[in-house]
């Protein structure tokens, strides 16, 4: 996921206009959508002023492109899969059409069986869908200090979920930011306002993909 090196100097995620397109939700022009970007650090905008977060950029950047959306920020500094598990039901409230998951990245830090990570993001997935939710999944990459075994294994926890839940993927939400130290703060972890900038940037055909997937509501 991340850079060896930037493990080691970091540790924990811890705490501390164009139209819109037709089909499903995306294409209601009546309503807006609400989204829930359910997180860690990455996802709450760890050290950074709160208009800088991902859910806050990623929410304007959908809207100078015409779309009507509002994107929640349940990120939760240090929080892990199973973290994640334990609060969904009061984090993604009633009303809510999709939820962005971007989970997983301390478990790794933790070193956590990647069965254990799995199961939790599984399940997650399993009771969104069950309350009528759509999810869109953000993936992340274990870092080459960890050995090949656990790399291939925590790697493959994102593609594999997404196949078997019929998920849409983000492949890995870093990507053209994990080991740029002019991304990153001093930490070496977390992205500078810039770094989320580039991650909302990389990521939003995918997210606007997948409002274009939701399911229309009264």
């Amino acid at each position: 996921m991340l850079a060896a090196s930037l493990i080691l100097a970091a540790g924990l995620l811890a705490p501390a206009a164009a139209q819109t397109r037709g089909g499903g939700a995306g294409g209601d022009a009546s309503r807006t959508i609400r989204i829930v970007a359910l997180g860690d650090s990455l996802t709450a905008g760890y050290g950074l002023p709160g208009s800088a977060a991902f859910p806050v950029v990623l929410e304007a950047a959908l809207r100078a492109r015409g779309r009507r959306v509002e994107i929640v920020n349940a990120g939760v500094s240090g929080d892990t899969a199973t973290g994640g598990l334990e609060r969904v039901d009061w984090s993604v409230p009633d009303g809510t059409d999709g939820v962005i998951l971007e989970l997983g990245a301390n478990d790794m830090l933790r070193g956590t069986d990647p069965d254990v990570t799995r199961r939790a993001l599984d399940t997650i997935v399993a009771r969104l869908k069950g309350r009528g939710v759509a999810v869109m999944l953000a993936g992340m990459r274990a870092s080459a200090n960890y050995g090949a075994d656990y790399r291939a294994r925590f790697d493959a926890i994102y593609p594999s979920l997404a196949r078997e839940q019929g998920l849409l993927l983000f492949p890995f939400f870093l990507d053209g930011v994990a080991g740029d130290r002019a991304l990153n703060l001093p930490d070496g972890v977390h992205p500078t306002s810039e770094g989320v900038r580039r991650i909302v940037e990389r990521i939003l055909p995918t997210v606007e993909r997948f409002i274009g997937t939701l399911p229309a509501k009264g």
